[in-house]
């Protein structure tokens, strides 16, 4: 990988496909400058496996990679080692470690190599941790476990404290809580030290970027300011389409007319002038030059109305490629209709592993739909994996009286070494073939796609395809827990899922920060895990979290 002197990112022809053949990105050439830019687009559009190629995670298959100074890396999926300690994970310990030899006295040449200039680095840690809402991690302690929210701002801080040239950020927000997502709004809002480039779906974060850089069909199109402007320039851009293409297709519709007309005329003109000659019984010869003449006069008009009416139609498929048609997931859920006095699920006095002192009891009876909410480290994936038997209790007892899928965080559900037809066929394995395929296709994995690798998904692709095979398993669940499913997935996205979801007749339990997915859905009791587990009305849930995020 080339370097430049001057904060900055730049790919030239840049090309990559995965070792299947999967084309991702071809011939992709861009600069990004300082600033922060937010880089959004379809799932799968290749966002970020472009980040990774910047990271140099990636090798292109073609083209170029240039980063102008130090680069820095958060990817969608963090995890630490909890045998660290916090000083080790920020990268600090080296220069702690000199730092106190040096207040000891201990004047060796290699401790002071080693601080540099970098004298308040105890000072500087503890404040990137409090300004990311970390202020109760002590740097001497160990990480010990963490939830993914706190492991991902612990990241985040390791990498602000090595002051990069070039901070990359892939969906820094999945897995974050209220409080902690304004944490990361605002460290992304103070960045002015160089290049900044986030992939999310966050619209709030991208409200804070200076510059939205959209992926899409293959090529890079820039907008300045943040989320709204660029939803409203795009809004503009696709009036201004929908009536040029409007005005095409009017123009196609004419030429073909007028094609047809002069057609009509031609013939009409032959067959005058065969009768006319029949008349006068004009001398063959006459006739016959008299005849080519007017073919060829016919001729030259037909292929000029032939000809504009090619460019009419040229000019409507040109501007038809400009009017957006974005493929929407169309997810289709099983029928399980709940009785709804039947009882689904019951805890009585369970104690999880982690994030509950107290003993909690808890009934779910028919379609009931619960959306569990609360601060990182409340314990709410360690909750979802008890009730599906993947965690047993510390104490209590946990009864799941209907078929049960769960769809985590992590989307481990999948075998990546397998294509994504085997992932569903192996969570249904009575299914045909022709079904599993049609349920692929309603995900957007149509045809040859439903023999690519999962290991060569992108976040949100990951997340159709494990929903896929959650929803098609065997036998159907009346019970769905999912955790945080709104990560990764865009816009649209999203939206299809909460269509879905509002159509399931079974019983629901959603861990979810995204209050306006969770409402879209139409929960019916909200539980609030804070010390254990309590029913709240959603009105207390904004109140309180909002609260905490001030």
């Amino acid at each position: 990988m080339n370097t430049a002197p001057n904060p900055s990112l730049t790919c030239s022809a840049l090309t990559f496909r995965w070792p299947d053949g999967t084309g991702v990105l071809e011939d992709l050439s861009l600069t990004v400058d300082r600033g922060r830019t937010g880089l959004v687009g379809a799932n799968g559009s290749g966002k970020s496996t472009l980040l990774r190629l910047f990271a140099g995670e990636l090798r292109p298959a073609g083209g170029s990679v240039t980063v102008g100074g130090s680069l820095a890396y958060l990817p969608q999926h963090v995890t630490l080692d909890t045998g660290l300690r916090v000083d080790e994970a920020l990268g600090v310990a080296e220069r702690r470690a000199a730092l106190r030899a040096i207040e000891a006295g201990d004047v060796d040449e290699a401790h002071f190599e080693t601080v540099g200039d970098d004298w308040d680095v105890e000072e500087r840690a503890l404040a990137t941790l409090g300004s990311l809402g970390l202020d109760h991690l002590q740097l001497d302690r160990s990480v010990g476990k963490m939830s993914g929210g706190e492991t991902v701002l612990l990241r985040l801080a390791a990498l602000l404290l090595a002051r990069p040239d070039v901070l990359l950020l892939d969906e820094p927000t999945n897995n974050l809580d209220l409080f902690a997502r304004r944490r990361l709004h605002e460290a992304v809002e103070s960045w002015r030290s160089g290049v900044l480039v986030v992939v999310s779906h966050d619209r709030e974060l991208l409200e804070r970027v200076d510059r939205i850089a959209e992926l899409r069909t293959g090529s890079v199109h820039w907008y300045g300011g943040g989320w709204t402007a660029y939803q409203e320039a795009l809004a503009t851009q696709q009036a201004a389409a929908g009536r040029t293409l409007r005005a095409a297709e009017a123009d196609v519709r004419r030429q073909k007319r007028e094609l047809e007309e002069a057609q009509v005329k031609s013939a009409r003109r032959q067959r005058q002038s065969k009768k006319l000659d029949a008349q006068r019984r004009a001398p063959r010869i006459a006739a016959g030059e008299k005849k080519r003449a007017g073919q060829e006069s016919a001729g030259k008009l037909r292929g000029l109305q032939e000809s504009r009416l090619k460019d009419a139609e040229e000019r409507r498929e040109e501007a038809a490629g400009a009017v957006r048609s974005d493929d929407e997931i169309r997810v289709s859920l099983p029928s399980t209709v709940v009785p709804s006095g039947r009882t689904v699920l019951r805890l009585d006095g369970v104690q999880p592993q982690f994030g509950s002192a107290d003993g909690i009891d808890l009934t779910v009876r028919g379609p009931e739909r619960l959306a569990l909410v609360g601060r990182n480290g409340a314990g709410k994936t360690t909750l979802l994996r008890t009730l599906t038997g993947e965690l047993p209790p510390l104490a209590g007892t946990v009864e799941t009286l209907v078929p049960l899928r769960f769809l985590p965080q992590r989307l481990d559900v999948l075998d990546d070494a397998a294509s994504l037809a085997a992932n569903v066929a192996r969570a249904a394995p009575d299914v045909p073939e022709n079904r599993i395929r049609a349920q692929l296709a309603r995900f957007l994995f149509k045809g040859a796609r439903a023999e690519q690798l999962a290991g060569t998904l992108s976040g949100g692709e990951r997340f159709r395809a494990a929903l896929a095979a959650t929803l098609l398993a065997s036998p159907a669940p009346q019970l769905l827990l999912l955790d945080e499913p709104t990560n990764n997935l865009d816009v649209a996205s999203v939206r299809q899922l909460a269509t879905a979801l509002d159509s399931y007749r079974g019983a629901l339990v959603v861990a979810a920060h995204d209050l306006a997915f969770l409402e879209s859905i139409g929960v019916t009791r909200w539980l609030l895990a804070e010390d254990g587990l309590r029913e709240i009305d959603g009105e207390e849930v904004r109140a309180l979290l909002d609260a905490g995020a001030e």
